[in-house]
């Protein structure tokens, strides 16, 4: 399967490679604002920080400002993954290889999981595949709260056929639909094939780690919305077409009843922490997608929304990495609060990522 179906004029390129980045970057802003509030119900980040709730960057557990997430993390292994499977498309003609590739890079995250720092890579450990870029950053090796699932899933060797039937559970933890493989899954979007591709792509790799149907049409969900966005669709204009796609897929119903919800929400106006907690605390999948699509939908203001995807009782930093995604790529990195994003953990790594994954995909 190509994974990439058109090429860029130089004005387009420019958006595209501003979305790209955008997206990335985004999602970790996102990540930073949530992850010291992560686990707190509302009360006590109310308590903590003033009724209003968290209003900007504040200090983790440890004191420190800006530090991203495993949320980030494994976003960052699935966009080199996807770089990879284009750069192997694109050099040697090779298409449908991207889940192995992509299943190589989460090994890799997962190397990062187990020892303290850089050691020589993966491949001293018995990886196989390209050992990438990512897995010597000394700052990506850090244990923030990694869900059960991905590292579980991560332990069994199983790459799914990229044409598998979607609908049945997954054999790698078929009950699972926590928010582990939506978070990760934007970069699929990313590539410039059609949705139903990133749609695939995304749901597909889901299941590495996340067999429940629910756990991986999220992840596609999120990818199908964000190739949209790439398109220049607007964010509920992207969650309506996302729908008619996943209403082609058995099993469809729980991640289209959570998206529908967020649109009824998001469409009641006078947007508040109160009423994302009607849409669940994001610790499962379809919940996760939700509020970060109703906090990208509620206010036109970027910095609002994010302050609105993480102040709630339960999964903040999955939600406003979700709404990063989704913000960062409707109005590219042009658009993110740079007093804010100065601030966050890796953030020129993250870019330089961002513009290789863009540059790979216009050469494909």
């Amino acid at each position: 399967m190509p994974w990439i179906s058109r090429r860029f004029t130089f004005e387009a390129e420019a958006l595209y490679r501003a979305r790209v980045r955008g997206c990335l970057l985004g999602g970790a802003l996102g990540d930073a604002l949530g992850y010291p509030v992560e686990f707190d119900s509302l009360g006590r980040i109310r308590a903590r920080h003033g009724e209003r709730g968290v209003t900007g960057l504040v200090p983790d557990a440890a004191g420190v400002v800006g530090r991203i997430s495993d949320d980030t993390q494994m976003t960052l292994f699935s966009a080199e993954g996807v770089e990879q499977a284009l750069r192997r498309e694109r050099e040697r003609g090779i298409g449908g290889g991207g889940p192995r590739l992509v299943r190589w890079a989460y090994e890799r995250w997962l190397h990062t999981q187990r020892v303290p720092g850089p050691d020589g890579g993966p491949t001293a450990h018995g990886y196989a595949g390209p050992a990438g870029g990512l897995v010597a950053e000394p700052w990506l090796y850090a244990r923030r709260a990694p869900g059960n699932a991905c590292l579980s899933g991560l332990e069994q060797d199983f790459v799914p056929d990229t044409w598998a039937e979607l609908g049945p559970p997954g054999p790698v933890n078929p009950d699972s639909k926590g928010c582990g493989a939506v978070m990760r899954s934007a970069p699929f979007g990313l590539t410039g094939t059609s949705a139903d591709t990133a749609f695939r792509l995304a749901a597909v790799c889901a299941q590495m780690t996340h067999g429940h149907p629910t756990g991986y049409y999220a992840a596609g969900a999120l990818a199908a919305v964000v190739s949209h966005l790439t398109d220049g669709e607007s964010v509920e204009g992207a969650v309506l077409r996302a729908l008619r796609l996943l209403a082609r897929h058995p099993g469809h119903e729980e991640t289209s009843a959570a998206l529908g919800r967020a649109l009824d929400l998001a469409a009641e106006g006078d947007p508040t922490a109160e009423k994302v907690e009607r849409l669940g605390a994001g610790w499962i999948a379809e919940e996760a997608l939700a509020i970060g699509v109703y906090a990208a939908l509620a206010h036109a203001d970027v910095e609002q929304a994010l302050l609105l995807a993480v102040n709630h009782s339960g999964d903040s930093d999955s939600t406003g990495s979700i709404c990063g995604n989704l913000l960062g790529t409707r109005h590219g990195d042009h658009g993110l609060p740079h007093a804010w994003l100065r601030q966050v953990e890796g953030r020129a790594r993250i870019a330089a990522l961002a513009d290789d994954f863009a540059a790979e995909s216009a050469l494909t």
